[in-house]
């Protein structure tokens, strides 16, 4: 994000992008949502028994929205931001789990935002769509995002189409926790003697977690069981250059992230689809770019690799700005996308 932002003509608009990882909040002008100034904080918005909890969310967005409200005034006095608030013409906020765990924030977020920074235009939208919005804009086609977890998401722009982000237990094949997962499970196949087995992948096991008859003591007991299981996914990369499991591994998760995509892109009739990739995952470089190019050739030939334009925080403020502009051709989706005027 830039660190300073112009004078906005049709006004501002905020975006938020919430996460295992905690809230990301970002201000920009309506009609220039890339000059942004961005603020965030590490501690993760609650979920209960009710999902998301908005009080939570909101508890920590609107000392964060008044902070950048004054920075964007250009002065730290505590009376700017309510002067500025007017000026605040729509938000965008993406959150993991709302499409599943959002209802309290649909019930309770834009009464909220209307009574707190007057503003009535507010997008509440599933983090893959932000994800999408960042990495595509508003074109048609499909983005993976990948990082612990796994999900695709496309559009023709008339409906959305997912595959995957079903967590560690009943999906997100190919994601971070998978790959780290099936790496362990070789590790312990070679420590067991069974076939399958990888001692390369063993000898990483113990060098990062101990010893190898130990490791179902220190996982099963973790709440954040699928990061861990991540963590080990840069060491099955590391290893596939010489250990023929570790690279099987890595081909089998790039099917499972071109057969995603496949599912999600648009039909062959419309034309061309762009395939845009966002996420962590992706930073392994070459041990799952190589096979990831070949399956997606395979599974998708019409469809043409792109480079991501931004992340899931700029494409809340894509959303906020398309919103605010009255431009917004994103579908529209009670659980996926919800609006508010």
């Amino acid at each position: 994000m830039a660190a300073a932002v112009t004078t906005p003509g049709p006004g501002w608009v905020l975006g938020a992008d919430s996460g295992g990882s905690g809230l990301r909040v970002a201000l920009a002008p309506a009609d220039a949502p890339a000059h942004a100034v961005s603020t965030a904080s590490r501690d993760p918005v609650r979920t209960g028994p009710g999902g998301i909890d908005a009080a939570h969310l909101l508890e920590q967005l609107l000392p964060m929205a008044h902070t950048l409200l004054r920075r964007a005034a250009g002065t730290g006095a505590p009376g700017a931001a309510d002067a500025e608030a007017p000026g605040l013409v729509a938000v965008a906020i993406g959150a993991a789990g709302m499409a599943t765990l959002g209802d309290d924030l649909r019930a309770v977020l834009p009464r909220a935002l209307a009574q707190a920074l007057g503003v009535h235009r507010v997008a509440l939208a599933a983090d893959a769509v932000t994800a999408y919005a960042g990495a595509l804009g508003q074109r048609p086609g499909a983005v993976v995002a990948a990082g612990t977890g796994m999900i695709a998401l496309g559009t023709d722009l008339t409906d959305w189409r997912r595959a995957d982000g079903w967590g560690h237990l009943l999906g997100d094949c190919g994601g971070g926790a998978w790959i780290g997962r099936a790496g362990l499970e070789a590790a312990m196949r070679a420590h067991d003697g069974r076939r399958g087995g990888s001692a390369a992948l063993l000898e990483r096991l113990e060098a990062v977690f101990g010893p190898a008859d130990e490791l179902p003591g220190l996982l099963y007991p973790r709440s954040d069981r699928p990061a861990l299981l991540a963590s080990f996914a840069p060491e099955v990369a590391r290893c596939a250059a010489d250990d023929p499991v570790a690279r099987g591994i890595l081909a089998e998760a790039a099917d499972d992230i071109a057969a995603a995509a496949a599912a999600v892109c648009p039909p062959v009739s419309a034309g061309e689809c762009e395939v845009a990739l966002t996420g962590g995952l992706f930073k392994m470089g070459d041990p799952l770019a190589v096979p990831l190019r070949a399956a997606l050739a395979q599974q998708l030939p019409h469809a043409r690799p792109v480079s991501a334009a931004g992340d899931p925080l700029a494409g809340s403020l894509t959303v906020a700005a398309a919103l605010a502009t009255g431009s917004l051709t994103l579908p529209r989706h009670p659980r996926m996308l919800h609006v508010s005027l």
